[in-house]
């Protein structure tokens, strides 16, 4: 006779289906992830380098803090840079579920939602960048675990219009599966290291050549930036999505019909 307090095993999070399916999705729709973020990323680095100066906004210049208006314009970036993040997570979001679901992607159809969780996201975004620089300074294992708790807070706001109560059901949802969560977000930032790093060394060689080629390499910066921020989305929108079907029964047909 079965003991009836028996609890059943826990469902894996299957980091690796999750990883390829990312890879998948993404190269599958190469081109419309790059033009998604593209805008967006390209309007934040000109703010930006008006602001500080397009060295500093590219990575290839070290910010200096010889006045008060360089801190200010650091503080500006910074905010600008989390507006822009928000923007495109928000539409990378949708795009992923109609590429899981085979569905056409429809770019235009993912503005509203998109802006509507812009002020929200971004706030919160701020809060949570915040927050686990301050654990990454401390200790390096509680940035990293807020960065895991906090993971699906953009899906949860753009799907669930969670709003600014998006911290407390990523929390939730992300209960119990922190550290394969935080395995697959390793790995996706990682791959989007590595694709700034490449990034901003061809970027550097463009940049020196003078005007021309500081106008180029804004553009070649915005273009290449954004695969590793799709990239990253795409693997946070599919931990949301396998989340909710894990916990709530609730499948990607379901989450995605909110843009129908």
């Amino acid at each position: 006779m079965t003991d009836a307090t028996t609890q059943q095993p826990k469902a894996a999070l299957g980091v690796g289906s999750i990883i390829s399916e990312s890879f998948s999705i993404l190269f599958g729709n190469f081109i419309k992830v790059v033009i998604i973020g593209f805008v967006p990323t390209l309007i934040g680095l000109l703010i930006s380098g008006v602001l500080s100066g397009f060295g500093v906004a590219l990575g290839v210049e070290t910010q200096t803090f010889d006045s008060p208006g360089e801190g200010i314009a650091m503080v500006v970036s910074f905010i600008i840079n989390m507006v822009v993040y928000s923007v495109t997570t928000a539409l990378l979001v949708q795009l992923a579920y109609d590429a899981k679901l085979a569905r056409p992607v429809q770019i235009g159809r993912y503005v509203g939602p998109a802006l509507s969780a812009v002020v929200p996201l971004a706030v919160i975004s701020i809060v949570v960048t915040i927050l686990v620089g301050i654990g990454m300074m401390l200790l390096i294992v509680p940035g990293l675990w807020i960065y895991a708790v906090f993971s699906v807070i953009a899906p949860a706001i753009v799907i669930e219009r969670a709003g600014f109560g998006g911290m407390g059901r990523s929390r939730a949802l992300t209960k119990e599966y922190r550290w394969p969560i935080l395995g697959a977000l390793i790995l996706a930032l990682i791959c989007a290291m590595l694709i700034n790093i490449v990034a901003m060394f061809i970027v550097g060689l463009i940049a020196i050549t003078g005007t021309a080629g500081m106008v180029i390499a804004v553009l070649l910066f915005a273009a290449i930036s954004t695969i590793g921020v799709g990239f990253l989305s795409i693997i946070v929108a599919l931990i949301y999505a396998r989340l909710r079907e894990i916990k709530e029964g609730v499948s990607v047909d379901q989450i995605a019909s909110v843009f129908d």
